[in-house]
């Protein structure tokens, strides 16, 4: 049932916004703004049963917390980028949308660099140079 509400949402907020775009862009893309900030409320609720599932399972295979707190960090600021860079695209922005999704990636290659360094030692240590 809440998946039909979440698409009756979209669906009256895609009419809206295409009513109101071309008399009254701005409320249009408030409309959008809206939206989106509602439905990503909506699934945040979800979020802290995916996160409990995900840190379970990093317990039940002995990976150490900062593993996994990096990796839901990392899930975090995709799915922020990909919002964020829509709704600058919807605004008809896209190469601010390009800048947006590139700084993403570049912070979660940062964040990537432990797990990255922590897999090399380990195949390292599995095959040393001679």
């Amino acid at each position: 049932m809440e998946m039909l509400e979440i698409i009756s949402i979209g669906v009256v907020a895609t009419i809206l916004y295409l009513l109101l775009k071309d008399k009254q862009p701005s409320i249009a893309f408030l409309i959008v703004i809206i939206t989106v900030i509602y439905l990503f409320v909506f699934a945040i609720q979800y979020v802290k049963e995916i996160i409990d599932l995900i840190v379970y399972l990093g317990e039940q295979a002995n990976i150490h917390q900062v593993y996994i707190k990096t990796i839901l960090q990392i899930i975090g600021i995709a799915y922020i980028t990909e919002v964020g860079a829509n709704i600058v695209k919807d605004a008809g922005l896209e190469s601010i949308a390009v800048k947006i999704e590139m700084t993403g990636k570049v912070i979660i290659l940062i964040l990537a660099i432990p797990i990255f360094k922590s897999l090399i030692e380990t195949i390292i240590s599995i095959f040393p140079v001679a």
